[in-house]
């Protein structure tokens, strides 16, 4: 997530930290890097010069000279004005409307508008419990119809059919009529997107807007778009009454730009975020919390509600009931801590959450290569016999072979996955009444970070 943007910031924010006074001339100097680092993130210039002008007014003011940790100060003003630039706190979706609510989706082809759609109707169905229907406007690209159906299946929402022979605005009132009939709280109205703005286009979604006066008009916009995100925003505002934001590949390498421009260009608060490809894949987009991960402060609650919700809780009281009765820990325990790690969406992203300090200090870490070997191991696993997973102990040479052959591994891909799962069920038989604080303790929080990621002396666990 906008990693050269974050790198820069980080280092700015650990040299202001140690700044013993604040004077004019340092605070120049500083200005001057954080006004190089957000105009290379693509950073629209008028907002960078109202960003730079608002901070330089405060950390030359009273807030910071009179500070006794002025460099502490100097951050925290930076991290306000930036989290100010993108909207304060969280502007939820608004559904005030007898239903169905109409939210619709603009935004260029190639924006992720589709998939976004299909997160949304997830979002909504599990987060405010509404009955969703979804329908595809975009008539000239036939695959997008076909694409929103089958994410709309996977979202648990219903799909209204669509073809490319009808023309958007007697999709769109077939599709109202529709929800009406059926007694659907929301309908989601997936539109056409160009290559480029052109009037077909504005002419076109104007019409719809029209037609279904829709309670919320969200602006899909990709987050690795950078200076054209703005121009893009700037003819949706002018053509449409937005009413909120949607950053999608946010979890994308990309410079960061959009995410701090087209708040202040369109007006319209950010609402949600896409920080994955999976259906799930949607936050709620927390203007203080995101300007925290771009100065490198990480973003723990994040962090926590992706563990929460990733963790099934029921197979993890089984587990913790497993150990206390004493029964073994076999390789069936092993594949499921390895399908948690997936479900939380996997080691890249949460490491995104932490701040930058930690994950420096748990080491450069390759997360693809990370990701790989959980799927190795996941694969290894599978490729064994039930009375296998059961009993490890009978796993010997020709066993061995056959598994992977069968993984498409070598033996001594199996060897170590075995070795590791014998170093984790003995972990396992030390949380046995009541050792695993114990353990922490004599780790260390970083340590324990570090074994986690299969660095130093300790035995690795399964991701």
């Amino acid at each position: 997530m906008a990693s050269a943007l974050t790198d820069k910031l980080s280092r700015l924010v650990k040299e202001m930290r140690g700044q013993a006074r604040i004077t004019e001339s340092n605070v120049q100097d500083m200005l001057r890097e954080v006004r190089m680092a957000l105009l290379e993130a693509d950073v629209a210039l008028p907002v960078v010069r109202d960003f730079i002008a608002r901070v330089k007014d405060k950390a030359l003011g009273q807030e910071v000279l009179g500070s006794l940790k002025p460099g502490q100060a100097l951050v925290g003003i930076v991290n306000a004005e930036l989290a100010a630039t993108m909207g304060e706190g969280v502007t939820d979706i608004n559904l005030n409307a007898q239903p169905p609510a109409i939210i619709l989706m603009a935004g260029l082809q190639g924006a992720g508008k589709t998939t976004t759609t299909a997160k949304l109707a997830k979002h909504l169905i599990e987060k405010r419990k509404k009955k969703v229907l979804t329908v595809s406007g975009d008539v000239y690209r036939p695959a997008a119809i076909e694409q929103l159906k089958t994410v709309t299946a996977q979202a648990g929402a219903e799909w209204f059919p669509s073809t490319p022979d009808q023309k958007p605005h007697d999709i769109a009132v077939a599709a109202l009529d529709y929800a009406k009939k059926h007694y659907f709280d929301v309908l989601l109205v997936d539109t056409a997107g160009r290559l480029a703005i052109d009037e077909l286009l504005m002419a076109e979604i104007k019409d719809l807007h029209a037609t279904l006066n829709p309670v919320e008009t969200l602006f899909v916009v990709d987050a690795m778009q950078g200076q054209d995100a703005i121009n893009t925003a700037k003819a949706f505002k002018e053509a449409l009454p937005l009413t909120g934001i949607v950053l999608t590949k946010l979890d994308g390498d990309s410079r960061g730009g959009a995410a701090l421009s087209v708040r202040q260009i369109t007006g319209a608060p950010i609402k949600f975020a896409g920080v994955s490809e999976k259906i799930d894949g949607l936050e709620v987009f927390d203007a203080q919390r995101h300007a925290q991960r771009v100065l490198g402060m990480g973003d723990i609650v994040a962090l926590v509600e992706q563990v929460t919700k990733g963790v099934d809780m029921d197979a993890a009281q089984k587990m913790a009931e497993k150990l206390k009765s004493g029964d073994g820990f076999d390789l069936n325990d092993f594949l499921a801590q390895l399908q948690q790690m997936k479900q939380m969406g996997g080691l890249s992203q949460l490491m995104d959450k932490l701040p930058s300090e930690l994950t420096a200090k748990a080491g450069q870490v390759d997360m693809d290569k990370a990701e790989r070997e959980i799927k190795r191991k996941e694969g290894i696993i599978c490729s064994m016999t039930l009375k296998e997973r059961k009993h490890p102990a009978l796993i010997k040479a020709t066993r061995k072979k056959r598994i992977a052959d069968g993984a498409g591994v070598q033996v001594q891909d199996v060897n170590r996955l075995l070795k590791e799962f014998e170093q984790m069920q003995t972990m396992m038989k030390k949380m046995k009444g009541g050792g695993l604080m114990k353990m922490m303790k004599r780790m260390g929080g970083m340590k324990a970070m570090k074994g986690m990621m299969g660095g130093g002396g300790m035995p690795k666990l399964p991701f």
